[in-house]
């Protein structure tokens, strides 16, 4: 235990410093790098120049676990993909479907057409669940007029958007959020997708937010500044307030297709199911060996169940993305849509759009190997916690911080980074339910970064609905603060019963 505790409060200073840089300048990366710098002066003695030398090195240690390079392989490759969609009409394909749904109940004049159009963008933005930003976008571009013509507010719009962007992709991590985690995780668990999935059922708040969106659409029982948004938009006709800023990017909200297509939802709808499907698949395929020499007396099923627990989670991220962008280079082709020179650009393109997010990655996954390996953050926070804290507290307060970090920084990603190295060895040594304290850190991730005005997720919501930054914030806190309030109830309660 010694060796453990040598750094004692020390270990605990480079994530409080980052926390505390993030928050103070906005500037994630800035404070995550500097935050990893200090950890390896702090193990080198206070030697500035071993540590920094250090400092680059733990950068370089991030790629030797391929883990860890597969997820900042797909992270960058899936832009490749979403531009790949974009350009080829898959998006604005999709739009005109959905548009055609709306004309129906329009020229209906049913009395419920509010009710109708809000639940196919809450719906809508649940289905794009393959990434948070293009799910917002879409939701955006796709429904601000319709929002419009039947006077609903665009802060109710950028509620929507944002309400059921992150909390569906957290909630069905086949995505870029999955493989983020599971990298994570990868570090103090066999089998990080089993256990990722293991601690999904203990992430209320995604869920409760989810739900929240649907109880205030078809009730119509809206709450505090979004009431008064709704009522004004509904008999004054003004979808925005009168010394409203819309927040508006024409580069962000519009669906760039190449000039000359005729759009088709197909292009969008087959790669994505391509990929959501080969996810399981590949799963299945790394967990096999597993499964036949862990249960072999189980049927064919049991051993499918059991090989989806046990597969390599990066593994079938990166094969499931890079299948999907060869199955659409062939489609797009067929169809005349792209050349070779073309698909080889738009990749490039749509690569170097995610590289912010893959810094990131890369950052999140050092200072997380920092805080384990080298400082071992979370076993000496449990070791002063002990004296004082419950284990039955540990959900609710893991939850608390994460939320009090993402809400202060706007990052979930760079909460999950920096809590989930701390909150599993903390949960492990108090003996606490460790999949309890996994799922408070993704829902406080998620919460905090939904109520932050520097998430980029509550940004893009507010410029793809057009809508003031400053309203779409006031109106959203307190539904993002009941379905909050309800989750730490729940922690309170679940980390009591065990």
């Amino acid at each position: 235990m010694e060796a453990i505790h040598e750094y004692g409060f020390w270990s605990i200073l480079p994530p409080i410093v980052a926390i505390i840089l993030a928050i103070r300048t906005k500037q994630v990366f800035v404070s995550l790098l500097f935050g990893i710098w200090l950890g390896w002066v702090i193990i080198n003695g206070g030697n500035l120049l071993t540590g920094t030398l250090d400092t680059i090195q733990s950068m370089v240690d991030v790629f030797k676990d391929a883990g860890n390079t597969r997820t900042i392989m797909f992270c960058v490759l899936v832009g490749a993909l979403i531009i790949f969609i974009q350009r080829s009409g898959g998006v604005e394909g999709f739009i005109l479907k959905i548009n055609k749904v709306l004309e129906k109940y329009e020229a209906k004049k049913r009395g419920n057409n509010r009710i109708v159009v809000q639940f196919l963008a809450w719906l809508t933005g649940l289905l794009i669940f393959v990434e948070s930003s293009i799910s917002v976008l879409t939701v955006g571009a796709l429904y601000r007029p319709v929002f419009d013509k039947l006077n609903i507010s665009r802060e109710k719009l950028a509620y929507i958007a944002d309400s059921s962007s992150a909390p569906s992709s957290i909630l069905i991590p086949f995505n870029g959020w999955g493989a983020f985690i599971m990298g994570l995780l990868a570090a103090d668990f066999a089998n990080p997708f089993g256990t990722m999935m293991h601690a999904m059922v203990y992430n209320f708040y995604p869920v409760f937010a989810l739900l929240l969106v649907l109880y205030i659409i078809f009730s119509g029982n809206d709450f505090g500044p979004m009431k008064a948004a709704e009522r004004r938009a509904r008999e004054e006709g003004k979808v925005l307030a009168d010394d409203a800023q819309p927040m508006v990017s024409e580069e962000l909200t519009e669906i760039t297709t190449k000039e000359g297509l005729t759009p088709k939802a197909r292009n969008m709808i087959v790669p994505i199911v391509i990929m959501v499907l080969m996810m399981p698949i590949m799963l299945t395929y790394t967990g096999w060996d597993t499964a036949m020499i862990e249960v072999p007396e189980s049927g064919f099923f049991g051993k499918v169940f059991y090989a989806i627990g046990n597969g390599s989670g990066s593994t079938a991220v990166l094969v499931a993305v890079l299948t999907s962008l060869i199955v659409s280079m062939i489609f797009y082709r067929v169809q005349g849509i792209m050349n070779l020179k073309e698909m080889i650009d738009l990749t490039l393109k749509g690569i170097a759009g995610l590289m912010p997010l893959a810094i990131l990655m890369m950052f999140a996954f050092a200072i997380s190997s920092l805080c384990r390996y080298h400082l071992h953050t979370g076993e000496y926070v449990a070791d002063i916690a002990r004296g004082w804290l419950s284990p039955s507290l540990v959900p609710f307060i893991v939850f608390v911080v994460s939320c009090f970090i993402a809400f202060s920084i706007g990052s979930s990603w760079g909460t999950f980074g920096i809590m989930l190295a701390i909150a599993i060895p903390m949960a492990k040594e108090m003996d606490a339910n460790v999949y309890i304290a996994i799922a408070a850190v993704m829902g406080g991730g998620v919460f905090g970064d939904h109520c932050s005005p520097i998430s980029d997720t509550t940004i893009l919501s507010s410029m793809a609905s057009a809508s003031d930054h400053i309203d779409h914030v006031k109106t959203q806190l307190p539904y993002a603060m009941i379905a909050g309030g309800a989750a730490a109830i729940l922690y309170l309660i679940v980390g009591f019963l065990g």
